[in-house]
This record gives structure tokens, C-alpha cells and sequence, in this order.
């Protein structure tokens, strides 16, 4: 097994640790994990790949790791990883609640 794997492997162990921990808050995460991750208009590669962008623009390693791997095993590809971080270089900060709410608001409105 690569470093890289034994990292991933790493971050899947704490999480699992934290949910013991929590059971009832992490299970509503989860939840809303499995939504958000879920295809839809964009496939489930394109999400964690989305996930990997906001990862990289908030610098969570662990989070970057996580969702790289599942965006693999969606069978996510090199060049469109690239592109998912062209974006998160651009654009740097961090989205948030807030800001989703208003490009939902921004979108329904131009609709």
C-alpha cells in the first residue's frame, strides 16, 4: 500500500473514530453526505470532484484525500481533476452557507 493510500486509510480511520464518538450528529452528516454525493445532473465523479475544489480552496489535506478517492472509484479522470482545481485556484476563498444560498437565490432569480 502506497503513503498516499496508508493516508486516505488514515483519514477513513478518524472519521470512523468521530462517529462512534457522535453517532446522532454524524449520522445526520451522513445523510447529507450521501445526497450531496449522489448523481443527479452532475454525475458522482463530477461531485467529488467539486469536493476535492472546495477542499483544496478551505486546505483541508484529509477532505482532499477523501474525496479524490471516491471521485477515482466514480472513475474520475486525471484532466478532469485539473480542471476542477483550475476553478479552485480561481476562485481561492471559500464558499459557504451564505454564498450558496445566493447564487441558489441569483439562479432561481434569472430563471
Amino acid at each position: 500500500m502506497t503513503d498516499t493510500a496508508e493516508k486516505v486509510k488514515d483519514a477513513q480511520r478518524r472519521i470512523g473514530t468521530l462517529a462512534k464518538a457522535s453517532p446522532e450528529l454524524f449520522g445526520g452528516f451522513s445523510r447529507v453526505s450521501k445526497v450531496a454525493a449522489s448523481a443527479g445532473s452532475f454525475s458522482a465523479a463530477q461531485k467529488e470532484l467539486m469536493a476535492v475544489a472546495i477542499a483544496v480552496s478551505k486546505g483541508c489535506e484529509d477532505c482532499i484525500l477523501y474525496h479524490i478517492d471516491a471521485a477515482m472509484k466514480h472513475g474520475a479522470k486525471e484532466n478532469e481533476l485539473i480542471e476542477a482545481l483550475d476553478v479552485a485556484i480561481e476562485m481561492g476563498g471559500g464558499p459557504a452557507v451564505m454564498y450558496g444560498a445566493k447564487a441558489l437565490e441569483i439562479m432561481r432569480a434569472l430563471q
